[in-house]
């Protein structure tokens, strides 16, 4: 079976067991971009600009935009707003993080017989 990354997982939640998702990625993302471990590029929203449109430009997928919405500090795409300082990491440094992230938490979740 081949494995996906995900950018959320589930976590517990308080009452009756139940589970909600949430981003493991955001917060490494943008430890690892300020400490400069992934290389980006900064523009000035404008008007009409959205985050899914830059992504298809600079990845070639719209749905990436979340990428880009971690790294600039922004909670929901459509919320950006013109002037916003947009972060655009290189999509390679990102792919090679996430990856190495993925093995770890993989790493963790082994049991040994």
């Amino acid at each position: 079976m081949a494995s996906t990354i995900r950018r959320y997982t589930t976590s517990p939640i308080i009452g009756l067991g139940e589970f909600y998702g949430t981003s493991y990625m955001i917060p490494n993302l943008r430890e690892n971009l300020d400490n400069g471990n992934i290389r980006y590029k900064e523009i000035i929203l404008k008007e009409g600009m959205r985050l899914d449109v830059l992504a298809g430009i600079e990845y070639g997928d719209g749905r990436l935009y979340w990428i880009i919405a971690a790294v600039s500090g922004i909670g929901y795409g459509l919320a950006a707003l013109p002037g916003t300082v947009i972060k655009i990491p290189n999509l390679s440094d990102v792919v090679k993080f996430i990856w190495i992230i993925f093995r770890l938490k993989s790493w963790q979740q082994e049991e040994y017989h």
